[in-house]
């Protein structure tokens, strides 16, 4: 009798005589063991677990299909993953100094985060921006602020993340405007704009216009760098804030592939060839509190987006059905309570990315549960990657985990698990349609109570804010963000417009409207406009005025 044969009587036979005997005198800590996503946790794996996968069709080598193991063939061994701290607050002269400590610091990518009326289309003289602006973000109103942003760093040198989503063309042109006034060309400019709307209709909300135009708006960006900016990434398909809404892993892997199935669909549907604009797509996840379900998480993305890709979309180049993907750790995990508990929980987090092999990383500081973070604290924070990268030696060989019992089951469960509501979704019609009619935001508000009950009930522990608890008075140096940072803004705006050419300026509004009402891309005359210093607001108001705003479903 082979061990094949011999395990299962074996295994039987452990859990009557040792596990029993050992239970009956010390029982174990509960009687269910599951993931946060709900599945089943077994006391012990074994080959039974994984016996029915094939190695070479299902995890295979790195940097070959199905990429279950990584999407480079030599990983972190050729260089590390990016190392981006998301950064931006008050002016862009502010955030240029905090983007030049960082670089000096060892950073290896910007990440650029906007306040809340850019991200909506507002200018901040705007009504509705009052008391909002550079309080999440920075400021950005128009081409002059973006130079300030960047002043003094090589646009070639450097990739770029800007995570802006309803008007991410508008800053795309901005950002090729900067890098021509510093004579790079914008088929040398790396980076990656977020552009994925549909995930701010379903979990984040800085929406402006309804889903079709907004899907034009991103096919056309498709279009626009597929033919202009090859080095560029498109969009990120993020499921980073669907699980910052308080979605399970396995709805981060499903309803994130969802979407990108709907921007696929959409852009073969322009024409678009799928092998033209798809090693173009880029992917952003959370990475949260569950060690073994986020490496897992990450290696079933990977393989089923592969599958997905080649499968149902029919790529032939190998770069389309590689999952390049970018993480963050979980900033729904920070706790006010004994901030300096964050460290352990954000170098955790960050290790797990690593081991699930992504690609760039942003590790979150430890008082961003009190204010945006001070440089001590993005400093710590960055040297976490840093201590990961070079002193504990985990990106010396590939994918270490793969093999484990428990990991490759797991692997599977995901993957099988967010198959099903991928298959629940198209049969709905696609993401945009299951966004509609809110199935997507009551799955995620459904697992978002689960989860906040299970902290009520004490089932689930978080230390130092249901036990563990110490009084304790806060000594944190908050930043504060400068008080005289909206008036300041708002005069640079006025001293702008006061400069600029009006007439050129109209004319590029006119002729972006004509553009709007017709079918013509509308990169290219979103970037004329903004070469002639249009604002932000005075680009999203016209197609505000063509394109209608997007109103929320009733979704309860």
């Amino acid at each position: 009798m082979g061990e094949k044969e011999r395990l299962p009587h074996a295994l039987k036979r452990w859990k009557e005589t040792v596990v029993d005997r050992t239970v009956n005198r010390l029982p174990e800590r509960r009687k269910d063991f599951h993931t946060a996503s709900g599945i089943p946790v077994k006391r012990i794996y074994t080959p039974i677990d994984t016996e029915s996968i094939d190695y070479l069709t299902e995890l295979g080598f790195p940097g070959e299909y199905p990429y279950t193991r990584g999407v480079q063939p030599t990983s972190y061994r050729g260089r590390f993953w990016t190392m981006r701290q998301y950064s931006g607050f008050a002016t862009a002269m502010e955030t240029n100094e905090r983007f030049r400590f960082l670089l000096e610091q060892g950073q290896t990518g910007l990440s650029v985060a906007f306040d809340l009326p850019t991200q909506i289309g507002y200018d901040s003289d705007h009504e509705l921006a009052g008391g909002e602006v550079g309080k999440v973000g920075v400021a950005i109103d128009s081409l002059a602020d973006m130079e300030v942003l960047f002043d003094g760093i090589p646009l070639d040198k450097v990739s770029t993340s800007m995570t802006i989503n309803a008007p991410a063309a508008v800053l795309l042109a901005m950002y090729i405007a900067v890098g021509e006034k510093q004579g790079v060309a914008m088929d040398k400019l790396r980076g990656t704009i977020q552009n994925d709307i549909l995930k701010e209709y379903a979990a984040r909300g800085t929406y402006i216009f309804p889903p079709k135009p907004s899907m034009r708006l991103i096919t056309d960006t498709f279009k626009f760098c597929s033919e202009n900016m090859p080095l560029f990434n498109t969009i990120s398909i993020s499921g980073y804030h669907i699980r910052e809404a308080g979605s399970t892993a396995v709805q981060e892997v499903a309803f994130t592939l969802a979407d990108g199935i709907a921007y696929v669909d959409a852009a073969i549907r322009t024409g678009l060839d799928v092998d033209s604009f798809a090693s173009r797509l880029s992917f952003f996840f959370g990475s949260a509190s569950e060690f073994f379900e986020e490496i897992a998480k990450f290696r079933a993305a990977r393989r089923l987006w592969a599958k997905i890709m080649k499968e149902r979309f029919g790529a032939k180049d190998e770069d389309s059905a590689r999952m390049r993907f970018h993480t963050q750790t979980a900033g729904y995990t920070l706790t006010a309570q004994q901030p300096d508990n964050n460290v352990v929980r954000v170098t955790l987090q960050a290790l797990q990315a690593v081991l699930g092999g992504t690609q760039s990383l942003h590790t979150n500081s430890r008082d961003e549960a009190l204010s945006l973070p001070t440089e001590d604290s993005v400093r710590i924070a960055l040297r976490t990657q840093q201590i990961i990268a070079h002193e504990t030696a985990v990106g010396d060989t590939i994918d270490p985990l793969a093999g484990s019992y428990f990991v490759e089951a797991l692997t599977n469960e995901i993957e099988k698990r967010a198959m099903e509501y991928i298959e629940k979704i198209d049969e709905m019609g696609g993401a945009p349609v299951a966004i509609e009619q809110g199935f997507i935001q009551r799955e995620i508000h459904n697992s978002a109570y689960k989860y906040q009950r299970s902290i009520d009930s004490g089932e689930r522990i978080v230390v130092g804010v249901n036990e563990f608890i110490v009084d304790e008075e806060q000594q944190f140096d908050y930043l504060r963000v400068n008080p005289e940072a909206e008036m300041e803004q708002v005069a640079r705006l006025n001293e702008i417009k006061s400069k600029r050419d009006l007439s050129e300026v109209q004319a590029s509004l006119d002729n972006l409207r004509e553009g709007a009402e017709g079918r013509v891309n509308l990169v290219p005359l979103i970037l004329d406009a903004v070469k002639v210093y249009a604002t932000l607001g005075e680009i999203c108001s016209v197609l505000r005025d063509i394109f209608g705003e997007y109103k929320a479903p009733d979704i309860l």
